[in-house]
């Protein structure tokens, strides 16, 4: 335990401690109605290194804070891995899963710890508020389109902002989430024009994921995937292992009809991934996934199909066959499906769109999604003299 003026600040290092951690944001968040506690198992995992391999290559740590010894006011971690690190000009560390009273100096405490204890371990600047593993989960602050979140998405006050501008954070990039209603009205003219021109060229097909080829469609993910997105900073290449893994981790909740494929000649260039979003059911747990509530999410998921909203989990198209129509081509597939008697979903979301890839919003916009939410990655330079640079735009 370590006293700044009236906060002690406590390392999170056994049982008693990590139960603060998690319930901590409970207590902060009981008088807003659109939070909703997040799994606890999602969140520990991410600090066990049996199962993030992040830890192979780095560290984490968490704390608390305490006001007099008394309640607990706020909660923090950082961490780094050096692969991370170093596909940065500096070497860069994370701090993530932070909550805070709204009190700059407690906040100032918590981000000091981050500070303090990254710098010791070589970093010279620190990102955040982000993930220790993947950045379509728990990434970012959350500063403009308040709705409820999305299943791993943070929710927060919008003083947070303040928070982190206040202590010295600049804006790294912007993370969007459009949205776009399922509707009988289907595809406006020009994207079903589109569509219909990449139709009628016979190199081009289209295809629903099936898990009878399931070793064919993670191949081809993999091949996809490691063109469209390995280009991007902080996106390292997929291996088979890592893509099989992806879809049969997806496996228990996937609807078939939410993921496609797109080819040229029979080879893969383009796939769009859609998850429906079982937050709509997990928010009612309480962060528990016991064995009751287990057969609750079964109940609700298969029986009482109580999801309308899917989020568009990740999309790409390999370089030389962008611009050409085929994110139309992609959802026309999509909305065939979807207008077909017993479509339970009226909603989508698609998330984690960062500002720096303007070809993906542009997308976007094109099959008339609109900006929904919008949540910043910031970045703190340790060496304030430095030169600041937003995240390089990806052309």
């Amino acid at each position: 335990m370590e006293k700044i003026n009236s906060f002690h600040l406590i390392k999170v290092k056994d049982k008693r401690t990590v139960r603060d951690f998690l319930n901590f944001p409970v207590q902060l968040y009981k008088h807003e109605k659109k939070w909703f506690r997040p799994l606890d198992k999602d969140v520990e995992k991410i600090f066990d290194p049996a199962t993030n391999k992040k830890f192979r290559k780095g560290e984490a740590i968490r704390w608390i804070l305490r006001k007099n010894e008394g309640e607990i006011v706020g909660r923090v971690a950082a961490f780094y891995d050096r692969d991370s690190a170093l596909m940065n000009k500096q070497p860069t560390g994370g701090l993530g899963f932070f909550d805070c009273i709204n009190d700059q100096e407690a906040a100032s405490i918590l981000f000091d710890a981050c500070y303090n204890w990254l710098k010791d371990k070589g970093m010279e600047a620190m990102d955040g508020p982000i993930n220790f593993g993947e950045r379509d989960v728990f990434w970012g602050c959350l500063v403009d389109g308040f709705h409820e979140p999305i299943y791993n998405m943070p929710y927060n006050f919008p003083y947070y902002k303040d928070l982190f501008e206040t202590y010295g954070f600049r804006n790294y990039f912007n993370q969007y989430t459009y949205h776009h209603s399922i509707n009988r009205e289907g595809l406006s003219p020009i994207i079903k024009e589109k569509a219909e021109r990449v139709f009628k060229n016979p190199d081009y097909s289209f295809e629903m994921i099936s898990w009878k080829n399931i070793d064919k469609f993670a191949m081809d993910f993999l091949t996809i995937f490691n063109q469209a997105w390995a280009r991007f900073a902080g996106v390292p290449k997929i291996s088979k292992a890592h893509a099989m893994a992806l879809l049969k981790q997806m496996k228990p909740t996937l609807d078939t009809r939410l993921v496609y494929f797109a080819y040229y000649k029979d080879e893969p260039v383009a796939f769009f991934i859609m998850i429906p979003d079982i937050f709509q059911i997990f928010k009612k747990f309480n962060g528990k996934l016991n064995w009751f509530n287990k057969l609750r999410f079964i109940f609700e998921f298969k029986y009482r199909k109580s999801i309308n909203r899917i989020i568009g989990r990740i999309f790409g198209i390999v370089p030389e066959h962008q611009g050409k129509g085929l994110e139309c081509g992609l959802i026309m597939a999509f909305e065939k499906h979807a207008f077909a008697p017993g479509f339970p979903y009226t909603d989508l979301e698609l998330n984690w769109i960062g500002d720096f890839n303007p070809a993906m919003m542009k997308v976007c916009e094109q099959i008339g999604a609109i900006i929904y939410k919008t949540h910043v990655t910031y970045r703190y330079l340790f060496d304030r003299n430095k030169p600041f640079e937003r995240a390089r735009t990806v052309s």
